[in-house]
């Protein structure tokens, strides 16, 4: 008996994203352990330095100079955060529209091998567009932490604490946007076919795995 081609998108599918939400909670549990062996703490790290030189500059003109050109720094990134922000609501509003008028003509076909009923095309839709909205609330999310953070470096104070702490979860967030277009990535793929989607997913992790750790120089 021939094991159904509709089956195959509860088990690689299943699969795929089960690998990808594993080695997700792996590396947050890293971040919180372990910091310095991922990239993101690392960068932390580095980000506190730079807070905690620019605060203990005692020289005014000197002073002035290194705090707008860390304004200009995350002025840079607040302006990427938001084009991220404004490219995955976007792509919501054009999926949206696309699954609605074309998904009949262009995922019913014999070259996708895979389930191809309309409430699995349902299915992907959603899930795609939850990826892309939580992409957008996480970057929205950063823009806040980072225009905070912009006030908080650009005012005279002894602590530095809250510019480090705003920093740090402006980071986070910009990680976890990226993280949802990634899994964006995988649900796109999926329409083509659960193969492409579960081949996707394992070299992704591998991509990210590298990308993530910070091996010992």
């Amino acid at each position: 008996m021939a094991f159904p081609k509709e089956y195959l998108d509860l088990v690689l599918v299943s699969g795929g994203l089960l690998i990808m939400f594993a080695y997700n909670l792996f590396h947050l549990t890293n971040y919180h352990k372990h910091p310095k062996t991922t990239e993101l703490g690392f960068e932390n790290e580095k980000k506190k330095k730079c807070v905690e030189n620019i605060m203990e500059v005692k020289e005014k003109d000197v002073k002035n100079t290194i705090v707008t050109s860390a304004t200009n720094v995350i002025g840079y990134n607040i302006t990427a955060a938001t084009q991220l922000a404004i490219i995955s609501l976007t792509l919501c509003t054009l999926i949206g529209a696309w699954t609605t008028y074309s998904s009949k003509i262009l995922f019913h076909t014999e070259f996708i091998y895979g389930d191809t009923t309309q409430s699995t095309i349902c299915i992907k839709s959603i899930g795609l567009l939850i990826c892309f909205l939580l992409a957008f609330s996480c970057f929205v999310q950063s823009v806040k932490h980072l225009v905070l953070a912009n006030y908080l470096i650009s005012t005279p104070a002894k602590d530095h604490g809250d510019v480090v702490q705003e920093v740090k979860k402006a980071g986070e967030f910009w990680l976890l946007g990226l993280r949802a277009l990634y899994f964006a990535l995988n649900f796109l793929l999926w329409f083509f076919g659960p193969i492409p989607m579960f081949v996707s997913s394992i070299i992704m992790v591998i991509i990210l795995f590298c990308h993530d750790t910070k091996f010992a120089s």
